[in-house]
């Protein structure tokens, strides 16, 4: 018989997915796709807390104080921008990848990512509008972050058998979360060299990164075919912006408070986006194919892992802004660091944590292959709660060791709970939906950066405001400084001093400033902007303020060993859905 001529577009789509199936079922595609997507969210985590360190040079670069109050929205935005893009976007970008193809929007994210590193890395104007620059370009950069969080985790989940998920997981969500202390380090290392360097770092890794996918990573998950849910997402994303907005200036000052949660402005913000979320919710029950699938909370192991899932963000981020201010505040000056060298130091001298994660990560991954994830995240949520409780009772003016040794028990329990949870949400999902499953997972975590923020502040500032005005008043008193002037500082607000130590400046002589200290007795002017006076003078405060946030962290993960306790057996869906809800799954008791 004479053949049958192949239309040429049929052929070249048969060869496609010929060369397709050949290259993901070769038993080495699987780890490719594992260390692509490694290297993805290791750049995208790392740029959500490179600039921490960072921001001192980066300001001075372009020639604005952070500390001038009408600037301070630009420092929280440059610092907050990317986390709250990247939140917002990560379900969008999780059903995107269910519809068109994961591997396809993971490549893409890439690519934005990169080409916005590269605007970052060339920014040349000054002042205000330098600042305005960057930020706009962290948005945009997020919004590739925000591709390659969403769909990472859907294809190693695709790529992986059941029985060696866990492991592939968990060093993809160790990567994760060890970037963004790495970035505190890269940050620190770079910046005092050339500011530009903390953007342009990214770009080799970003090239290089995205011409490895294009050329090796291919779509092997289900696809499921629909139409974007627009109300859906324009709902999500007006709600979930305003509450950030509210949080974002709700720890700013406010006509002589402490902070802006009385703001008019940030009530509105406040109450204004949980009620659009609330509508959200509804038109999600409404709509066809809506964005969230709010339907698979029903499943117990999906909703369980992401209570705990973002309970265990906040104390993790929490955690990270106070060690930050902790050591470079008091601790770092008082064994002679300069205050300008505190922010590259504080970076190193928290190591331990991420060496934790490291150690307890894969290991928890793989045994929650064989032994189910639940002991392992529940165990892990009580490690936590105790290495806070153990911080608690640490002095402000510890020994390192001790230190080290509650840092690294830290890391240690939040890597035993990171990789078995993040495997045991994603194994519970139908293949259909691991996409959008995956970013709403996202979602919970990256939203749990932000809160964290607003809520350790708050509770920083509640700690300080009792004492620190007073025992500031009368210590700067106490070296001859005018009555007058003293009060003024000492009626700053208290998140002024935490932006002064986050940013590793020295805080009396920036707030006081040459006049007066010009105008005093030259042993005094020394001895108050020395690295004496002021962590001596913060440390009672501070304490106080640790307590408080730490007691909150407690409590945080305490809950989450709960959630993580409750979620059932394990569960793991079928590999082909037979049906629209989540419904096929073992439920072996593990």
């Amino acid at each position: 018989m004479t053949p049958v001529p192949v239309p040429a577009a049929a052929a070249r789509g048969q060869r496609q997915r010929a060369r397709t199936s050949a290259d993901t079922a070769s038993p080495g595609y699987k780890w490719v796709a594992l260390s692509n997507t490694t290297l993805g969210m290791l750049v995208a985590t790392i740029n959500t807390s490179i600039l921490l360190i960072a921001l001192p040079d980066i300001f001075k670069g372009v020639r604005i104080n952070p500390l001038a109050p009408e600037n301070a929205s630009l420092l929280l935005w440059l610092i907050m921008g990317y986390l709250a893009v990247t939140a917002v976007l990560v379900v969008s970008f999780g059903r995107l990848g269910d519809m068109f193809g994961r591997v396809r929007m993971y490549n893409a994210g890439f690519a934005v990512f990169t080409v916005f590193s590269v605007l970052l890395s060339v920014t040349w104007m000054q002042g205000t509008a330098g600042v305005l620059w960057m930020i706009i370009m962290r948005v945009l950069q997020g919004v590739g972050g925000a591709m390659l969080m969403a769909n990472s985790n859907a294809i190693i989940t695709d790529a992986f058998p059941i029985e060696q998920r866990g492991l592939a997981l968990g060093l993809n969500q160790v990567a994760g979360i060890t970037g963004s202390f790495v970035g505190l380090v890269l940050g620190g290392l770079l910046a005092p060299l050339e500011w530009h360097l903390v953007f342009l770092v990214s770009v080799p890794f970003g090239v290089f990164g995205t011409f490895w996918a294009y050329w090796k990573l291919r779509d092997t998950g289900i696809r499921q075919p629909g139409r974007l849910d627009w109300w859906g997402n324009l709902t999500f994303a007006v709600g979930l912006i305003a509450v950030m907005v509210g949080i974002t200036y709700g720890i700013q000052p406010y006509r002589g408070h402490t902070m802006g949660w009385t703001s008019p402005w940030v009530l509105a913000a406040l109450i204004g986006g949980v009620v659009v979320l609330g509508i959200f919710c509804l038109v999600e029950t409404r709509v066809a194919e809506p964005m969230f699938q709010l339907r698979l909370f029903r499943i117990r192991a999906f909703t369980a892992g992401n209570l705990a899932s973002l309970l265990s963000g906040l104390g993790r981020g929490g955690l990270m802004f106070i060690l930050i201010i902790w050591l470079q505040g008091i601790w770092l000056p008082q064994r002679g660091y300069s205050f300008e060298s505190t922010p590259l130091w504080a970076g190193i001298y928290m190591l331990p944590l991420t060496v934790g994660f490291l150690i307890a990560g894969p290991v928890s991954g793989w045994l929650s292959d064989r032994f189910g994830a639940r002991a392992f995240a529940t165990g892990g949520m009580l490690v936590a709660a105790t290495s806070f409780g153990w911080l608690a009772l640490v002095p402000v003016d510890f020994t390192y060791w001790e230190f080290v040794l509650v840092l690294l028990l830290n890391g240690i329990g939040m890597g035993l709970f990171a990789a078995p949870n993040r495997a045991a949400i994603m194994n519970s999902l139908p293949p259909n939906q691991r996409g959008v499953g995956a970013g709403m997972s996202t979602t919970f975590q990256n939203s749990a950066m932000v809160l964290s923020i607003g809520v350790f502040f708050s509770l920083m500032v509640l700690g300080l405001v009792q004492t620190l005005p007073q025992t500031l008043s009368s210590g700067l008193l106490a070296q001859g400084v005018p009555a007058a002037d003293a009060a003024q500082l000492a009626a700053l607000p208290p998140v002024t001093v935490l932006f002064a130590s986050l940013l590793g400046y020295n805080p009396v002589q920036t707030l006081l400033g040459p006049t007066v200290l010009g105008h005093l007795p030259a042993s005094n002017a020394a001895y108050l902007t020395g690295h004496g006076f002021f962590p001596a003078l913060i440390s009672g405060p501070f304490s106080n303020g640790l307590t408080v946030a730490f007691a909150f962290a407690i409590a945080a993960c305490l809950i989450a060993a709960v959630a993580s306790l409750l979620r059932g057996g394990r569960y793991v869906h079928t590999e082909w859905p037979t049906g629209p809800g989540p419904s096929h799954h073992d439920t072996s008791h593990r």
